[in-house]
């Protein structure tokens, strides 16, 4: 199989597998931030205690999570050295700040808090137990911010020159704050939140089934189904900001979601239909008339750009771009209909924990959706992107490394596979573990 293919699946194998554990653990730090915040502003002492044995079960589950998210995240950066070696000859100059940056101002902010999170409790006051959940907070989304970042500046780079046929940094502000980077990293924080929080909500319901903790279990359902409600909110709005971004500076990314073959005003919104790349059209469509058109220009004389505007070498692989876009959008709708459900029970009808069982079972099995929506929006994203590793600079073919065999790099997409086959397993037997312990109750 061809070197280039190759390398493409072992970054996208070990970029997707890592990419479970960092929007989980957004989530979560922030959650855990809400009910220690509520630990210390409680007055009874009976309260206080109540919300902080809520905070200390799910900064366990955010540990596990946090260790092999740390684990998986290495791989990714000796990649760029083996796989990609002319990618990295001509980007260093560009990613060494953004990386340098998450790994000093954001990964060690966020792990020595945690130490404090985990072991502190009878060490430090309230108040500095309390500012070590705030630290964890701001450091995980900090981290994201940088690496976010960096992606971003591929998808719509800015502030460089090539000189000596390498891009180097110009302007850093330019860079760092390019066309993509604030609603990229918007929609991945709204997502994050939304992983967190139908994660609380699982495990609460999963809690409520089997009749344990109820109390522990109620008030974080509770609280899950406002974080999912908000964030799930959040996810729409930005998702809006950031295709009309897309619009704007990546049209043939948005050409390829749509499945928008003609440039031109009054463009379709499309509900369904299958593109069909062999005829250049979508079979079965069916749209909305000017839709798309309004939504990204706020005018339905908006012009749109299609597919046809490219060269076919010139467009990203089509259906896999197309189905996760809709997939993910779809799964966004999904998140917002549970959320809704979820405080209506809580706040209009007031059943609180007292939930059909059905209802509490769809909240469990709901679990892997969020994650599974992180990954396929990746996915639109970078493939979306493709034939570019960095947009209208650079292709994808020209990044790989010139003294890598097919089949080194298969023997280590067969090694990775192994490897975090037992990472995943051991991550799931550990929350296992610790989810079916439940809630330290004094």
């Amino acid at each position: 199989m061809d070197v280039v293919i190759l390398s493409r699946i072992q970054f996208a194998m070990t970029i997707g597998f890592h990419y479970i554990f960092p929007p989980l653990s957004i989530g979560l730090a922030w959650i855990i931030f809400f009910f220690l915040t509520s630990y210390l502003r409680s007055k009874d002492k009976r309260n206080a205690e109540f919300n902080l044995n809520i905070s200390k079960f799910w900064i366990k589950l955010f540990a596990i999570t946090f260790a092999v998210g740390v684990a998986t995240g290495i791989t990714m950066e000796f990649q760029f050295g083996t796989n990609w070696a002319n990618y990295s000859r001509f980007v260093g100059d560009i990613f060494g700040a953004p990386l340098a940056a998450e790994g000093i101002f954001a990964f060690f902010l966020e792990s020595s808090f945690l130490g404090i999170l985990l072991y502190g409790e009878k060490r430090v006051s309230a108040k500095v137990y309390w500012f070590a959940s705030l630290m964890v907070a701001l450091g995980s989304t900090l981290s994201a911010f940088w690496i976010i970042v960096a992606n971003s500046w591929q998808q719509t780079p800015a502030g460089f020159e090539i000189i000596n046929g390498r891009a180097q940094l110009v302007d850093f502000v330019s860079a760092v704050f390019n066309p993509s980077t604030f609603p990229r990293y918007f929609h991945t924080i709204s997502a994050a939140l939304v992983t967190g929080s139908f994660f609380v909500m699982g495990v609460s319901a999963y809690h409520l089934l089997r009749h344990n903790n109820l109390n522990y279990a109620k008030k974080s359902l509770k609280i899950g189904s406002v974080f999912a409600l908000i964030s799930s909110m959040m996810i729409l709005f930005f998702g809006h900001i950031h295709a009309v971004q897309v619009a704007n500076t990546q049209p043939t990314k948005l050409a390829a979601f749509e499945g928008l073959w003609e440039s031109g005003p009054k463009a379709p919104l499309l509900l369904f239909g299958i593109p069909n790349e062999e005829s250049e059209r979508t079979d079965w469509a069916i749209s909305i008339p000017g839709a798309l058109s309004l939504l990204v220009g706020n005018n339905l004389e908006t012009n749109v750009v299609g597919l046809k505007s490219v060269s076919a070498s010139e467009r990203p692989p089509l259906l896999i771009s197309f189905f996760s876009f809709h997939l993910m959008v779809g799964l966004g709708f999904y998140f917002i209909f549970i959320s809704i459900v979820s405080c209506y029970l809580f706040f209009l009808k007031g059943d609180g924990g007292n939930f059909n069982k059905w209802v509490l079972r769809l909240l469990f099995f709901s679990i892997p959706l969020p994650f599974l929506a992180n990954e396929i929006g990746w996915m639109a994203a970078e493939v979306g992107r493709q034939p570019w590793i960095v947009y209208g600079v650079l292709k994808t073919a020209q990044g790989v490394s010139a003294n890598v065999s097919s089949s080194e790099v298969l023997f280590s997409i067969i090694l990775f596979a192994l490897i975090y086959s037992l990472l995943f397993a051991l991550w799931i037997f550990l929350l296992r573990h610790k989810i079916k312990n439940g809630y330290e109750v004094k």
